[in-house]
């Protein structure tokens, strides 16, 4: 096992420790810093990327060869919310007051805060394909955010974002949560360079921050997953909606679909209803909407051309279910486009 004493005065610290204890090289660019490990310790990548207001992006795509336990102290200048979720692999948490560790399995969140001079331990294992992701609130400066509203979080969240003399500690092991591997998988496909990438990654954080709290809100009432279903029913319906992503346009059945899977089509919607807040159906007509109005903005294909490839049959139900979703007929739509160019 290597055990590293992270003792940073900003999260960029983070990376050169880490650097120091297991080798490999720091790039930067645009304000995004990649440690890149390649040796007997490691191999992958750990990404680095500060945005304004106290929110910063640890993101780990890494195998790390030996067993790793990070020490981390907080302190007064750098002692942040983290919100962690592992969308392959899994890890270990516990605060350094308490012996016992908690395990966060693959497609769970943890939000976990600690006292000044506390320590907080985080064990990543051996040989296994890590894609961490880690949002890091500083409280003090995300408060001086003018969008930034607390008072509408839940009354134990809220209490945690006020707290910034760091007088309590905070740990809360979520459930569960396929959508939010989804999200990083997005943050992680994000081709575009300069101001404009850091730009999305950005609003790909916030995005994925607003379902740790909405998963955090769901559990504080009581909801959990459908008694229907279990985490390997759910993840199989997750690779039931990533094959429709990939062709919406397939012609699909709930009763094709559920002997594909091996589901039945009740569980098949408990789950597409969990997951997506969509039935079947609804989820499919919803991929076929964002497919047109990507190829509206991106090809020259007339509307007809859009309306058959994407999979639908009727240019009228076409047009009256685009303006439904998203407020103007597809001709609105790409008058629209020809006016802002």
């Amino acid at each position: 096992m290597i055990n590293i004493e992270i003792i940073a005065d900003s999260p960029k610290d983070f990376l050169s420790q880490m650097q120091d204890e297991i080798g490999g090289n720091i790039t930067e660019k645009w304000n995004e810093f990649n440690l890149f490990v390649n040796n007997g310790n490691a191999f992958g990548n750990i990404k680095y990327i500060p945005f304004d207001w106290g929110v910063n992006l640890l993101d780990f795509q890494i195998k790390f060869h030996k067993e790793i336990e990070l020490k981390i102290k907080s302190h007064e200048e750098f002692n942040p919310i983290r919100f962690i979720y592992p969308s392959l692999g899994n890890l270990k948490h516990r605060f350094g007051v308490h012996n016992e560790e908690k395990m966060v399995e693959q497609f769970q969140s943890l939000i976990f805060t600690n006292k000044d001079g506390g320590y907080n331990f985080i064990s990543f294992p051996k040989d296994i394909d890590l894609d961490v992701n880690v949002i890091q609130i500083v409280r003090k400066h995300f408060l001086k955010k003018r969008t930034t509203n607390v008072s509408t979080l839940n009354k134990k969240l809220y209490e945690v974002f006020v707290d910034t003399d760091h007088d309590n500690r905070f740990s809360h092991y979520g459930t569960l949560n396929l959508k939010m591997a989804d999200f990083i998988k997005g943050l992680h496909k994000i081709k575009a360079k300069g101001m404009l990438r850091i730009l999305k990654i950005e609003a790909k954080v916030y995005e994925i921050l607003s379902l740790h709290i909405q998963q955090h809100n769901r559990l504080l009432s009581g909801e959990t997953i459908p008694d229907s279903l279990n985490k390997t029913e759910l993840k199989i319906i997750r690779k039931v909606s990533n094959s429709i992503i990939k062709n919406p346009a397939k012609e699909y059945s709930l009763e094709q679909l559920s002997f594909k899977s091996g589901l039945t089509q009740a569980k098949l919607q408990d789950g597409f209803k969990f997951l997506y807040n969509r039935t079947v159906t609804e989820y499919i007509r919803h991929l076929r909407l964002e497919s047109a109005r990507d190829m509206l903005k991106t090809t020259d294909l007339n509307i007809s051309q859009i309306v058959y490839s994407i999979g639908f049959s009727s240019r009228s139900y076409f047009s009256k279910i685009f303006k439904e979703k998203y407020g103007l007929t597809p001709n609105q739509f790409k008058k629209q486009l020809k006016q802002v160019a």
